[in-house]
């Protein structure tokens, strides 16, 4: 017997911007010519990307003297120090995430957070202890006695670990009820320099969180669909350690991003299923759907064209692209509630993947039930 996700919740901070807002005050505030912003218009335009959340006020307002995050310098309008970036995150990040944990557990009769046995954090975009772990256990009021474990600065695949851990939880203990949250606040750390790495993080990265509840399947809580853990696989790509990154800074943690990202991934995520799927006891041709971490338009492409796989495969995915962004580690959990409210699926293999340093590829098999 496996561990399942029986329900997932999401939540998304107040501020939603529109992608062509988002390019218009990149344009104002870098000052761009025309030759720079039309080749700024072409990363935007071409995005896959409609709106964004944000936890940053100053992103919704565009005018420099209204500006509540970032110090507005005559030198430098756009100035935040790791501290004070670090110290919204505290303040925002939380609300995400018990907004996402309440709405997870309003799909339920009954107080699913009295039955919590463990909880598991995921973040790479900020941190501070006592920390998020803590937090949501006093404002969810899950038991005191609750095991924490916190997954943090594992970039875009993060949710796939935490996971993973929730699933070797169950597959231990049959009777834990694992709450896993992912609270990601990317548009904390924009960086102003002007250097395509900025450009194309600037335009894909938001902010949100997503819950999910994961049960051993002999021992689940109600009887809807949910998305059984089937396997999980882990594979860094050869000679790929330099195309992402994710450092601290002295404003702000710093995105790597080169564009070689999706053809690394186009040549290798075909060799990368056949190893996934074959450790799940299948064959790729026995998978039935997809969720792929939407990581941006070219990287969804990337699989598509490495797999020979129709646009619509990933639908669930552009479209959580589309309307949200790239959220790092919460995007595939996003993904994975739509494709378990959407049902349709029963009895499918699903193959996950999201991607993230190193060049690393973090990858699910699971079945909806």
């Amino acid at each position: 017997m496996s561990s399942c996700i029986t329900a997932i919740g999401t939540a998304n901070p107040e501020f939603r911007v529109n992608q062509q807002d988002a390019f218009e005050f990149m344009v104002k505030t870098f000052a761009l010519d025309g030759p720079q912003a039309r080749r700024l218009y072409s990363i935007y335009e071409h995005s896959g990307i409609e709106h964004r959340y944000t936890a940053v006020a100053d992103f919704k307002h565009g005018q420099p003297e209204a500006y509540t995050f970032f110090e507005n310098r005559p030198d430098d309008p756009l100035y935040a120090c790791t501290r004070s970036r670090l110290k919204l995150y505290q303040q925002e990040a939380i609300k995400v995430g018990v907004q996402a944990a309440r709405n997870l557990a309003a799909q339920f009769d009954k107080d699913i957070f009295e039955q919590i046995t463990h909880l598991i954090t995921i973040s790479c975009t900020g941190m501070y202890a006592p920390g998020l772990d803590i937090d949501l256990v006093d404002q969810l009021n899950l038991k005191r006695t609750t095991e924490r474990t916190c997954i943090t600065f594992m970039g875009c695949y993060g949710a796939v670990n935490g996971l993973k851990t929730a699933d070797y939880i169950c597959r231990a203990n049959p009777q834990a009820k694992v709450l896993v949250v992912s609270a990601e606040l990317c548009t904390l750390h924009f960086q102003k320099e002007q250097t395509l790495d900025n450009w194309v993080a600037n335009s894909l990265f938001s902010d949100g969180s997503a819950a999910a509840l994961v049960e051993h399947t002999s021992n689940r809580t109600g009887s809807k669909p949910c998305l059984e853990l089937n396997s999980f696989y882990s594979e860094f790509m050869p000679d790929s350690r330099n195309e992402m990154g994710w450092y601290i800074g002295n404003t702000g943690f710093e995105m790597k991003l080169t564009p070689k990202v999706p053809r690394q991934i186009q040549r290798n995520i075909k060799a990368i299923t056949e190893r996934m799927t074959a450790k799940a006891g299948l064959t790729p041709q026995q998978i039935g759907a997809y969720a792929v971490h939407p990581g941006g338009r070219k990287i969804l492409e990337a699989v598509e064209q490495a797999l020979d796989l129709p646009e619509e495969s990933n639908a669930h995915s552009y479209e959580v692209l589309r309307q949200y962004g790239n959220m790092s580690s919460a995007t595939i959990l996003f993904v994975l509630n739509r494709m378990l409210s959407a049902g349709g699926l029963q009895g499918e293999h699903v193959a996950s993947y999201a991607f993230g340093p190193g060049l690393t590829v973090e990858g699910m098999v699971l079945t909806m039930q």
